[in-house]
């Protein structure tokens, strides 16, 4: 093999480490349909279910979070190009607040 192929096979492996460090595992009741459908979706892609959901779990949190709508409140919290920026009175701040107190009881 090739030392470019070895270094890459590495990094892959180091890459699957790190990512299993970080992971935890979870009991949750699920509606039936749902499980119906990760079943399927875990079938068509020759996966387990196990290995589908956190997949499936990160693209929809990741989703969520560049969704998340914001809610311009009444006070001015800087300028920018001579226009006014409001505060974010919609769920973003506390979404971000609760996210990053969960973080360091995670850590």
């Amino acid at each position: 093999m090739p030392e470019r192929k070895i270094t890459a096979l590495l990094e892959q492996l180091e890459q699957h480490s790190r990512k299993r460090a970080h992971q935890q595992t979870v009991t949750l009741p699920i509606d039936r349909e749902d499980m119906v459908r990760l079943q399927a979706l875990a079938e068509v892609y020759g996966m387990d279910i196990v290995e589908l959901t956190p997949i499936l779990l990160h693209a929809i949190l990741t989703d969520i979070e560049a969704h998340m709508p914001y809610k311009a409140g009444k006070r001015v919290i800087r300028v920018e190009d001579d226009e006014p920026i409001y505060e974010d009175i919609g769920p973003t701040p506390r979404y971000l607040e609760a996210k990053r107190k969960h973080e360091k009881v995670c850590a």
